[in-house]
């Protein structure tokens, strides 16, 4: 895992990943006051994919760049 994007896109994928993540954590502290285990579940794969985003801009590596394709940012 090398660092493959710059210091902008590492800043973008982070605070994306930070809004992802309190988005997944609405969805499952909806779902646990309606007691929809489905709401849950979508919450927690989304707050899973907005910490996956966190650690692509930590670490300044990007899973698409990795994979070939050519990113904006």
């Amino acid at each position: 895992m090398q660092c493959n994007i710059d210091q902008r896109g590492r800043k973008a994928r982070f605070v994306t990943g930070a809004v992802v993540d309190a988005a997944g954590a609405v969805l499952i502290l909806t779902g646990m006051l309606r007691n929809d285990n489905v709401l849950i579940a979508a919450g927690a794969v989304v707050s899973l994919a907005g910490l996956f985003m966190i650690f692509e801009g930590v670490k300044g590596w990007c899973v698409v760049r990795a994979m070939g394709f050519k990113t904006k940012l």
